[in-house]
C-alpha cells in the first residue's frame, strides 16, 4: 500500500476519485506530504487528499489502525449515534441509531483504510520534526522522512496529566489514569476517588458504581446536554440537533457564541453527553469538592476533607504532547497558533484534529471531515503554487 494510492470505485452518494488519482511513494524517504498520525483525523485528510490525486504517506505510532480505540475501557461506547460516526466516503456499518463500542469503531477505521487502500505506515513513532532548507525532516529511530508539506493529524491530548502531589499518596492506594483503566477488575477493595468530572470520569464512576465501590467525584461541574441521548427523541431528532448544527455550525470561531465558549471548552472540558447528575446520584456517587494535595498519604480536598479511598483514578485529561516538534511555531496555552490549522508561522504545516480547531465538532468523528477538506485544498493549492514557481525557474 505504500507504492500506491488508489481509490475504488465510489458507489452512490459517495465522492468518487478524480482521474488519474495515483500517487506514488516509490522512495518512502522522500514524500509530498506527510500526515502524521493515522486516527480518524489522519484518515480523513488522506481521502481527502487522494481525491485530488496528491501523493502523500501516513505514518502512526500504533502498531495497529484503530488501537488508540482499541486501548481505552473495555466498556467504552461512543457518545454518538452510528448514523453520526462514518467518515467521508463509507458510513458506518451500523444500523443508524445503535451506540457502536471502541472495538467497533477501531474495526471501522481499519475498513476505511482497506476500502480506499490509504498508504500507511504502522508502528512509526515521529521523535522530532525540524527543517532542512525547504524541506521538512521528521525522523523516528533511525528512520527520516523528508516532506514538502506536513499535516500533524493529531489531537492535543498526547500525553496524560496526573497532579505533582500523586506521588505523595501512600503506595498501597492504586493510582490509574483514565487512559490506563480497562475496567474495574484492577481496583483495590474499597473506596474509588474519580478526579475530574467530564464524560470519562462520569462514565468510570458509573461502572465503578455498579461494581460496588463507594465513589466519589471531584471537580467542576462541566454542564450537561439536557436530555437522554439514548431516548428517542434524542437518537432520531435532538442528538442531530446538537451534533450537527450546535457542535458543528454555531460553536465555531467564526461566532460570537462559539469564540466565547471556546477558552472555557478547552480549558474544563465539554458537556456531559451520556451520563447526568442524576444518574451520578442514583447511583450513589458522590460529588466533592477539588482534590489539591496529599495529607498523610490520602487525597486532600479543596474544603480541607481528606478522604480515606483505596483507589483513585486521575480523569485529569492530558498535555498536548507537542515538544517533538522543533519549529518556529508561536504556542499559547499548549496550543499552536493557527487559523483553522493552517499554521501561518511555518508555511506548509497544518494541524487536523485539536480540540476546537474550528468548531466543538473539529475532534468528533462527524465533524473532522470539513477540517481535513480545507487542509487538503491548501495543501493542492501550495503544491500548485510550487509547481509554477519551478516552471517559471526552469
Amino acid at each position: 500500500m505504500i507504492e500506491q494510492i488508489e481509490m475504488r470505485t465510489a458507489p452512490a452518494g459517495e465522492a468518487p476519485a478524480r482521474e488519474g488519482n495515483v500517487g506514488r511513494a516509490s522512495d518512502p524517504g522522500r514524500i509530498e506530504t506527510l500526515v502524521i498520525g493515522g486516527g480518524q483525523s489522519g484518515l480523513s485528510v488522506g481521502y481527502q487528499l487522494a481525491r485530488r490525486g496528491l501523493p502523500f504517506l501516513i505514518v502512526d505510532a500504533n502498531e495497529r489502525i484503530g488501537d488508540a480505540w482499541r486501548n481505552r475501557w473495555d466498556s467504552l461506547r461512543l457518545f454518538t449515534p452510528a448514523r453520526f460516526n462514518g467518515l467521508d466516503g463509507l458510513p458506518f456499518p451500523a444500523q443508524g441509531d445503535a451506540f457502536p463500542t471502541k472495538d467497533e469503531m477501531a474495526g471501522y477505521l481499519e475498513s476505511y483504510v482497506e476500502r480506499f487502500n490509504l498508504p500507511i505506515r504502522t508502528g512509526v513513532t515521529i521523535e522530532r520534526l525540524s527543517r532542512e532548507g525547504d524541506r521538512f525532516v521528521a525522523t523516528a529511530g533511525n528512520r527520516r522522512f523528508e516532506a514538502d508539506q506536513v499535516v500533524i493529524a493529531m489531537s492535543n491530548y498526547q500525553k496524560p496529566r496526573v497532579p505533582a502531589f500523586a506521588p505523595e499518596l501512600d503506595p498501597s492506594i492504586v493510582q490509574l489514569h483514565s487512559i490506563d483503566y480497562r475496567n474495574p477488575s484492577q481496583l483495590n477493595d474499597g473506596g474509588v476517588l474519580l478526579v475530574g468530572a467530564g464524560n470519562s470520569g462520569s462514565e468510570i464512576a458509573m461502572e465503578a458504581a455498579r461494581r460496588g465501590h463507594d465513589v466519589w467525584m471531584s471537580g467542576r461541574d462541566t454542564g450537561h446536554i439536557p436530555f437522554r441521548i439514548e431516548g428517542r427523541a434524542g437518537r432520531f431528532a435532538l442528538v442531530r440537533f446538537v451534533l450537527r448544527f450546535l457542535f458543528h455550525r454555531v460553536l465555531t470561531v467564526d461566532t460570537p457564541i462559539g469564540r466565547k465558549a471556546r477558552p472555557k471548552i478547552l480549558s474544563q472540558g465539554g458537556p456531559l453527553v451520556r451520563v447526568k447528575p442524576d444518574d451520578l446520584e442514583s447511583a450513589g456517587v458522590k460529588r466533592v469538592a477539588r482534590t489539591t494535595g496529599a495529607r498523610n498519604g490520602r487525597p486532600l480536598l479543596e474544603d480541607d476533607r481528606v478522604l480515606d479511598v483505596a483507589n483513585v483514578i486521575w480523569c485529569t485529561g492530558f498535555h498536548p504532547g507537542f515538544s517533538w516538534i522543533d519549529l518556529p511555531i508561536r504556542w499559547k496555552d499548549g496550543e499552536p497558533v493557527h487559523d483553522r490549522g493552517l499554521v501561518p508561522d511555518v508555511p506548509g504545516l497544518y494541524f487536523v484534529g485539536l480540540h476546537f480547531l474550528y468548531a466543538l465538532s473539529s475532534s468528533m468523528i462527524h465533524g473532522v471531515g470539513r477540517d481535513a477538506g480545507r487542509i487538503a485544498e491548501a495543501v493542492a493549492s501550495r503544491r500548485d503554487t510550487a509547481g509554477v514557481a519551478e516552471r517559471r525557474a526552469a
